[in-house]
Parts: structure tokens; C-alpha cells; sequence
């Protein structure tokens, strides 16, 4: 008997999960209690149940009658249960064995509520199972019948299906929670409620019965409901926030509900003319013409789209800078939001209080502040107006707009670091003038007997004097430390230059007149040397076979001068053809060369004193030449014109360097001692410095004059150079150059001196540094020559 129970009980469970599946709306108001411990046994159900029954075979033997009784028809109702009275009879006499356990007492032990525990399954058990044999009988009627039969819509009806027991409807069951029953079943009777157990019972069922924390109550019958398997997994799942469904994908491909493929469905379907099929004339004639086109190369035909071509970025971000290099990076990393426009005040209402109309002194002060371009606190004057409908259109509406748009348009999109720059900063780190002494400061000795501008001056090479030349017609030679005129040379016309010979065993000055170049013996020094001086250039030299080209032969000549028309001391003179404008010795002391600015190709001649012969290096002109000078170390020549200076190579007799100034006017060139550098002056207010192994281009510009630039010199033993101009002022400026040349020279202004006054507006016209000491002369146009140290 107890294998019976076994094999019957294993195959109950499946039933009630059947069944359990139907009763799906019990799930939504019960409360599900399932232990860890229950996790265990939910895998074996079937096993735990025939334990159970093992366990319960010796108890079962001590039931009364009635119980066994109760078993038999359990057993007839298991191995019959396609018949429906037996179902009938045994479900009687389980309600009469139930009636007959409600009558007995109800203090008991706790084996028999135990017992009792397990007949209720045993009721509930076959309960279910009639309802469900009811639902197969359902399915068995709906099912199709076979061809030619016709099936009787009327042989089922399903309208006590949702709930078999009770008929109460659809009502609250929280009516019925004062009354000892839940309602009435079909033959009217009432259904009572089932008797709760108490605590120890609840905690005996939940220690001992297997499927007590998948048991939920039925609020139509009070019976507890087994739920399968499946409806306790999607319990679980809904308790833990899931779909229910363990098998539902939520993130399947998508299934387009309408298909993606582009049908041509025409508007209109017209037969197509006959013109359509007829060759079009305009047609051939466009494309006759793009033919033509494209075989005289005035048309280029498109180029076919290679596989590259889809590769290329087709969007490129507008506001992308030149460090973001990465595609996939923010544009904006710090964005600041744009600006809003400030909000109107009462001032702009059509109807203010009267507070905000101005008066007529704010008027008055309005009206003065908009036309100095002062900042006003209001850009319109409020205006008081007796209806909306009477105010004019805003004249200023469109400058608004465009207000708005330029403020939008130039708002800045990210924040940046401000750097936080003093303006000293900024300013490079230059040694102060006082750690760059010496240099000239102070006014020391002031030349006076010149009666017009003193236009040129010229160091003797020991520094004991110095010669002026001046418009007055007059050369002066004085002494330098006591400014004593010691003799003065009338020559007959403006002196435009002369030019101390830095030969020391000759005492000779070559002074530029009009056309000629006079050649004097000054007289001053050491007798000897001038006795020497005059011995040598008395005679003219033996020239004997020397026939100059007829083009030197007609613009330069040397003669020997005589006469009381030349100053006492004039030993040669050299006539040009032109006006010669300067002259300049060579380092040596043997050459000389002129400038003549309007002898064209002729403009620059080179002399030599003691062969009395002169040559023109240059056949072709250039440009006007404003100056030249011979480099002090090298066989060099610099040649000035409006706004190049040339570096010729008298050697290789070619053109070495040309040096861009972009002046519009050179006035005056200097050469650095060291010769590397070069010193440009002119007319347009601006001193340049040229590094000559560096570039062509200006090493540096200094504008610390507000006029012409008339004289630029560099002192030959100390690191200082000197401008001057039309503004009567003179910078003295200290230049270093390193011998190391990855050094670049270091320049600053020292000292700016005043002192020169300003005639016909002309200011300082020539400066000259002494060949030892850092003093400075310098001659103006007011007849006076400084010396500054």
C-alpha cells in the first residue's frame, strides 16, 4: 500500500501545477513566504512527498475509521479518475470525514495536527483535480471535429469556468470578512471559512511541508493553491524588478514594421508624348558646344570618384584649433554659455513712471554726452505715450539686431587661463645705463667762430685736433682740449665734407669744394711730418706711359695747385665733372674716394695719392649713391644708394651683398670697427642695424628719433654708436658685439643729449667720436660744434 502511495503521490505534483497555472489571478493579492531552506527542496518535490509518505505509513495505521475510510476513497478516486461518479462519491465522503473532524474537539496534539495538516492537501489535492479534468473536458469540446461534421456551439458552455466553487462574483471578499463563510457555491451552500492554524502550526508547516513557501491562498475559497514551478519563477522575477519571462529577449533585432524598399509609384501616368522620343535640338547643340569645349582644353571634365574619395572628412568643426589634432575629442571643453540680452527696465516701457522721464537738465546732459562720445547711462531717452497703438517703430532696431548677432558671433566658447603678464615683463632685460658707462653725458666744450651751419667734421687719427667745414666757405682747425681755432682755411665755396687722412706720417686734409677735392697740408704737429708732407705731394709723380680711358680722362683731372686762388697749403687738387658731395679715406691712408651724386654711372670714383691716378669701378648705375666707405679690415667697398647699401668685393671685383633696408631714403652708413656690422641712418626716422653674417634684412630697428636722420657713427674702441638728426637731439646708444657668434650684439639706448638749436629746420648735421676717449663731437646746423663727455 505504501508503494501505491509513492507512485501517486509522484505524479499529484504535476497535476496541481496544472492546475496552479489556471489560477493565475490568485498571485496578485497573496503573500509569498519561502525560506532559504525551502530553496533546496523546490528541485525535488516528488522525492520529498513520497519521504513524507514513508515517514507517515506507521502513523497512518493508528488513523481512526473514518480516516481509513477516507484513504480507501482516495485510492479508488487516484486509480479511477476518468470517471466522474466516482469523483462525486469520493468527494462526499471527504466533505462528511471533513464535517465529522469539524464536530470533534479542538484540542489535539501536534501529531494529530499534523495528520490533519495532510488530509487538507489530500482535499485541496482532489479538488484541483476535478477542476482540472473539467477544463480538459473544455478543450476536448473546442477541439476541431472531422470533415462534413457540424459542431454544436451549445454543448459547453464556459460561463462558471473563471471560478467553479464560489458564485459570490466579482466583489470584494473584504464583505464577507465579518460572516463565518466566503460565499456560496452552487447549490447555494455556504463555504466557510478555513480555520487558521496558530503560530506553532504555521511554523510546523514551514519547517516539514516542502512546498509550504510556494503555497499562496485563493481569496474566493480560503484553500491554499500550490503554485508549479513556472509561476514561482516569474514571482521571483517580478519580486526582483525583471521580466517576467526568462526566455524573452529584450534586446532582439529590431523588425521594421514598414519595409525599407523605395517603390515608384508615379503621380501622374500620362503617355509620354511623341516629342519625348524625338532627338532634341538645343540639346545636340549643348552638348556640340561642351564637346568643343573639352577638346580646347576650356572645359576639364569631372573626375571619376575613386574608392579614397568616400574616406575624406566631408564635415570639419568650425571652431577647432590648431593644437586640437584628435577627430573624436569635445569641440568645446569649457564652454561658457552664450549672452543674454539684458532684460527691459520700467525706463523702456511706452507708458514709464513719471520718475524715470527725464528732465530737462538730464536731457541736456544726455544730449552733450551723445555728442563727445561719452558712456551714457541710457542709450534712448524714455518716452510717455497714452496708448500702445500711438508708439512709433523703433528706429535703432536694425543697429540692435547687429548688435546682437556681433556679440554672438564673438563670444567666447571656452575658458582659458588668462596669463597674468606685468607690463615690465614685457619689456626685455636690459642692463641699466649706469653699469654701462662710460659714455658721453654732459655738454664740455662748445666750438664757436663759424658763422653758417657746420656741415661736416674729421678727427685727426692721434685726437690732438679735429677739422669743421662749414657753408660759410671756411675749413677751421681746432684743438681739442682747449678749443682753440688754431688756423682757418677760406676756400671759396660750402664745404660739403671733409676728411682727416688716417695716415699719421702725413699732416693732410682733403676737403670737398663744389667740383674740385683740395688736398691741404694743415700745418698743425710735428714739423717734420709736415715738412715730409709737402715734399711728397709738391711734385707730380712720373706717369710716364699711364694714358687714362677717355671716359676717366673726362670726368676726373689732377693738377697741382697754384695760384692765390686755392687756401695757403693746398698741395693737389682733383677736379670732377660733377658736384662732389663726400670723401672718404681708406683705412691705409693711399686711397681715397668720392662721391659725385649726379655723375650717374660715374657717381663713385676711387683715387689713389701717391700715383695721382684715378678709376671708376663701376660702368653700370645702380641708383643715386648717397655714400660709400671702405671696410676697415678687408678689401671691401660699401656703396649707399635711396634704399639698398651694396658690400663689392674689390678683389674678385664682384657683388658680395645687397642689403634691403626698405627705407625710402638713406642718409649716412657706418662701419662697425669689427666690420661685421653696419650702421644704416635715414631720412625716414629710423637708425638700422645689420648684422652682416646674419641676413640681408635689418638685424634691428631703432626709432628714437621723431625726424630725419642726418649722422650715424660707430666709435672705433669703444662699444658705442651714435645717431643724430633734424629733431636736434643725439641718442647714444651702447652696442656690444661678442666675439662668440651665436651670440647675437647687444644693444641699448644710454643717453639721449640735448643742446643743438634748431636753423631752417636743420638740426644736428654730422657727428665724430674721438679715436681714444668715449667723447663725442658734433656739429649743428646752428654754426656751433659740442664736444660731450
Amino acid at each position: 500500500m505504501s508503494t501505491k502511495r509513492k507512485i501517486k503521490v509522484v505524479e499529484e505534483p504535476k497535476k496541481i501545477d496544472k492546475v496552479a497555472e489556471s489560477e493565475d489571478e490568485a498571485l496578485g493579492d497573496l503573500d509569498l513566504d519561502r525560506s532559504d531552506e525551502d530553496g533546496e527542496s523546490d528541485a525535488s518535490d516528488s522525492s520529498e512527498y513520497s519521504e513524507l509518505e514513508e515517514d507517515d505509513d506507521d502513523d497512518d495505521e493508528d488513523e481512526d475509521d473514518s480516516d481509513e475510510e477516507g484513504d480507501e476513497d482516495d485510492e479508488d478516486d487516484d486509480s479511477d479518475e476518468n470517471e466522474s461518479d466516482n469523483e462525486e462519491n469520493a468527494d462526499d465522503n471527504t466533505n462528511e470525514s471533513d464535517k465529522e473532524k469539524a464536530e470533534k474537539p479542538a484540542v489535539v496534539s501536534s501529531d494529530d495536527k499534523i495528520k490533519s495538516a495532510k488530509k487538507r492537501d489530500k482535499k485541496s489535492t482532489k479538488e484541483m483535480n476535478k477542476k482540472n479534468l473539467e477544463v480538459n473536458h473544455s478543450e476536448n469540446l473546442h477541439k476541431p471535429t472531422e470533415e462534413g461534421e457540424k459542431q454544436d456551439e451549445y454543448a459547453y458552455d464556459s460561463s462558471d469556468e473563471e471560478d467553479i466553487r464560489n458564485t459570490i462574483g466579482n466583489i470584494p471578499t473584504n464583505w464577507y470578512s465579518d460572516y463565518p463563510h466566503l460565499g456560496y457555491d452552487l447549490d447555494g451552500q455556504q463555504i466557510r471559512k478555513p480555520k487558521r492554524g496558530d503560530e506553532l502550526e504555521f511554523f510546523l508547516s514551514k519547517m516539514e511541508n516542502p512546498n509550504h513557501g510556494v503555497t499562496v491562498d485563493d481569496p474566493q475559497t480560503g484553500q491554499g493553491v500550490v503554485l508549479s514551478e513556472r509561476d514561482a519563477d516569474i514571482v521571483k522575477r517580478l519580486q526582483g524588478g525583471r521580466v517576467p519571462d526568462a526566455g524573452y529577449n529584450l534586446y532582439s533585432d529590431w523588425v521594421d514594421w514598414f519595409s525599407s524598399d523605395v517603390m515608384e509609384t508615379p503621380l501622374r501616368d500620362i503617355p509620354e508624348t511623341k516629342a519625348s522620343f524625338l532627338p532634341s535640338l538645343w540639346e545636340k547643340k549643348k552638348v556640340s558646344k561642351m564637346v568643343h569645349a573639352i577638346k580646347m582644353g576650356w572645359m576639364k571634365p569631372k573626375e571619376a570618384k575613386t574608392e579614397n574619395d568616400d574616406d575624406r572628412k566631408k564635415f570639419y568643426m568650425l571652431w577647432q584649433t590648431d593644437d586640437q589634432t584628435e577627430d573624436n575629442i569635445r569641440r568645446i571643453f569649457d564652454p561658457i554659455p552664450a549672452p543674454k540680452m539684458k532684460l527691459p527696465g520700467h525706463e523702456e516701457s511706452y507708458n514709464p513712471p513719471p520718475e524715470y522721464l527725464f528732465t530737462e537738465r538730464e536731457r541736456k546732459e544726455w544730449e552733450r554726452a551723445t555728442e563727445d562720445g561719452d558712456r551714457r547711462k541710457l542709450s534712448f531717452v524714455p518716452q510717455k505715450y497714452s496708448s500702445l497703438r500711438k508708439v512709433p517703430a523703433w528706429a535703432d532696431f536694425a543697429k540692435e539686431r547687429f548688435d546682437r548677432c556681433m556679440d554672438l558671433y564673438l563670444a567666447p566658447r571656452a575658458r582659458k587661463m588668462r596669463l597674468t603678464i606685468q607690463p615690465e615683463d614685457l619689456v626685455p632685460q636690459l642692463p641699466r645705463p649706469q653699469d654701462l658707462q662710460p659714455f658721453p653725458t654732459v655738454n664740455s666744450l662748445t666750438y664757436k667762430g663759424h658763422k653758417n651751419m657746420v656741415r661736416t667734421i674729421s678727427m685727426e687719427p692721434q685726437g690732438q685736433y679735429f677739422i669743421s667745414g662749414s657753408d660759410d666757405g671756411t675749413c677751421k682747425i681746432w684743438e681739442v682740449q682747449t678749443g682753440r681755432c688754431l688756423k682757418t682755411f677760406e676756400v671759396g665755396g660750402v664745404v660739403k665734407c671733409v676728411a682727416w687722412c688716417p695716415n699719421s706720417a702725413l699732416t693732410l686734409v682733403a676737403v670737398a669744394v663744389d667740383t674740385k677735392v683740395l688736398l691741404i697740408n694743415t700745418g698743425v704737429g710735428d714739423k717734420l711730418v709736415n715738412d715730409r708732407t709737402t715734399e711728397l705731394l709738391s711734385e707730380e709723380p712720373d706717369n710716364s706711359g699711364y694714358v687714362p680711358p677717355v671716359r676717366l680722362a673726362q670726368a676726373v683731372k689732377w693738377m697741382t695747385a697754384s695760384g692765390a686762388e686755392y687756401p695757403k697749403g693746398t698741395l693737389v687738387v682733383v677736379n670732377h665733372f660733377k658736384p662732389v658731395k663726400q670723401v672718404t679715406w681708406h683705412g691705409k691712408g693711399d686711397y681715397f674716394a668720392t662721391v659725385l651724386p649726379e655723375g650717374a654711372q660715374r657717381s663713385v670714383m676711387i683715387h689713389q695719392l701717391s700715383k695721382w691716378r684715378s678709376q671708376l669701378p663701376f660702368s653700370k648705375s645702380k641708383g643715386q649713391v648717397q655714400s660709400v666707405l671702405f671696410h676697415p679690415i678687408r678689401p671691401y667697398l660699401f656703396v649707399a644708394t635711396q634704399k639698398h647699401v651694396r658690400v663689392y668685393d674689390l678683389v674678385k671685383q664682384e657683388l658680395s651683398k645687397k642689403l634691403m633696408s626698405g627705407a625710402k631714403w638713406i642718409s649716412s652708413i657706418s662701419v662697425h670697427p669689427g666690420g661685421d656690422n653696419l650702421l644704416v641712418g635715414t631720412y625716414d626716422k629710423k637708425v638700422q642695424w645689420f648684422d652682416l653674417d646674419l641676413s640681408s634684412m635689418p638685424y634691428q630697428v631703432l626709432r628714437y628719433h621723431t625726424n630725419a636722420v642726418r649722422a650715424v657713427e660707430y666709435h672705433k674702441r669703444y662699444p658705442l654708436f651714435a645717431s643724430a638728426g633734424d629733431d636736434r637731439s643725439i641718442t647714444v646708444s651702447h652696442g656690444m658685439v661678442y666675439s662668440d657668434l651665436l651670440q647675437n650684439p647687444l644693444i641699448v639706448p644710454v643717453k639721449k643729449l640735448h643742446g643743438h638749436t634748431q636753423y631752417d629746420d636743420f638740426g644736428v648735421m654730422a657727428l665724430q667720436w674721438h679715436p681714444f676717449q668715449p667723447w663725442l663731437f658734433s656739429a649743428g646746423a646752428d654754426s656751433y660744434i659740442k664736444l660731450w663727455t
